[in-house]
């Protein structure tokens, strides 16, 4: 269970996040864009993943903790109830969408070659949160697998 107060302690313990507003809402702002925000109405924080897939894959894995509403259903964009989510999970996710969302400027000024936990943009192969959950539930990660669609017909 992560507190109100302790949800927005991780928020802003990333470089650059301060508290603001988006749509009339409060929420925490990364360089004057939407970062993350506390919905009150269900006690739950909006968080931006890497994909819809990704989305559709924390809910499956974890439906006590991440939902979605129809609000939501066409981002890649994932609820996670207060109530059932652990500040790690937390965490992780959002670490993940400030790696991707961080300006370029931020990015080189944390970062150093030393420096193994300095927050820098992910690569691709990098484990993201998705994999590391279907690691925690013992599911094979089929993130790398070949997209399989239509195949093209040879001309006669």
């Amino acid at each position: 269970m992560v507190s109100k107060t302790q949800f927005e302690k991780i928020a802003l313990s990333f470089e650059g996040v301060e508290k603001g507003e988006s749509y009339g809402k409060p929420a925490f702002l990364l360089a004057k864009k939407f970062f993350t925000r506390l919905r009150q109405e269900d006690n739950s924080a909006v968080l931006i993943v890497g994909s819809i897939d990704e989305r559709d894959m924390l809910i499956e894995v974890e439906p006590g903790i991440f939902h979605v509403t129809s609000h939501y259903k066409d981002y890649p964009a994932v609820l996670a109830r207060l109530a059932k989510a652990d500040s790690k999970t937390l965490q992780g996710l959002l670490a993940q969408h400030w790696r991707r969302s961080a300006p370029k400027s931020l990015l080189k000024k944390l970062s150093s070659p030393l420096d193994e936990e300095a927050p820098v943009r992910s690569t691709p192969g990098a484990t993201d949160g998705a994999t590391r959950l279907r690691a925690a539930k013992g599911r094979p990660d089929h993130s790398s697998s070949p997209k399989r669609g239509k195949k093209k017909r040879k001309k006669a």
